[in-house]
């Protein structure tokens, strides 16, 4: 370990990235199948496609506030497995079920950024004990990382940029659009390929014994 409680990086991997060298990464964009689950058979499907995997790259999306005092529950959460991103709204008891099912479930680890706060926030649209959540800003943290963002993180350990268009759209709108609906799935499909990358590297094991899995009350 350099420092306290840091573990070194691997060989190659530098430890920041400044603004131009990341606008000057190309810019990557989910480019595979993206279900936005809408009925019963398509839940289904997107469910059994998840219980398959061992590990998925998750995130959530709120409306953004813009006024002092004003905030949103989430009203998105997006899953990413080997083979497709879902994308569930947050407004059908079957699919808040469904997603309290996938978030207990302990086989699957769920990769994603500042996860404390995400469980936190969809806590108050339904209930669920949150089991095999792992937050990679925290894992880049222990490993002396700054920039523990999803888009330094992607520049930093996937070479790639990815854009924030869509950010502070309407995400409770009746309809997305197809930029919410490719923004939405990118930051899912990047949470997962930075677990795989981690895991490659090694940097998941080394943090092991050093963090915990995300807790929906916050980090330790």
């Amino acid at each position: 370990m350099n420092g306290e409680g840091t573990i070194a990086l691997p060989p190659g991997i530098e430890a920041s990235i400044s603004r131009e060298a990341l606008a000057n990464l190309p810019v990557s964009r989910y480019a595979g199948e993206i279900c936005l689950v809408d009925c019963v058979d398509e839940l289904a499907r997107a469910m059994a496609d998840l219980a398959r995997e061992s590990v998925a790259g998750f995130d959530t999306e709120t409306r953004p506030a813009f006024k002092k005092g004003e905030s949103h529950l989430p009203c998105l959460v997006q899953i990413a497995s080997a083979r497709a991103v879902y994308l569930f709204r947050l407004h059908d008891a079957i699919v808040l079920d469904a997603l309290a099912d996938f978030l207990s479930d302990r086989r699957v680890c769920k990769a994603g950024i500042g996860l404390a706060d995400d469980l936190r926030t969809l806590k108050h649209v339904f209930p669920f004990e949150a089991t095999g959540m792992l937050d990679l800003g925290t894992i880049a943290k222990r490993h002396g990382l700054a920039q523990s963002g999803l888009r330094n993180l992607a520049g930093l350990f996937l070479g790639v940029r990815i854009t924030k268009g869509a950010k502070t759209s309407n995400w409770a709108a009746p309809s997305l659009s197809p930029a919410q609906i490719t923004y939405a799935a990118t930051d899912a499909w990047i949470c997962r390929e930075l677990f795989l990358k981690f895991d490659a590297l090694g940097l998941i094991s080394a943090s092991r014994t050093g963090i915990r899995l995300a807790d929906p009350a916050g980090p330790e």
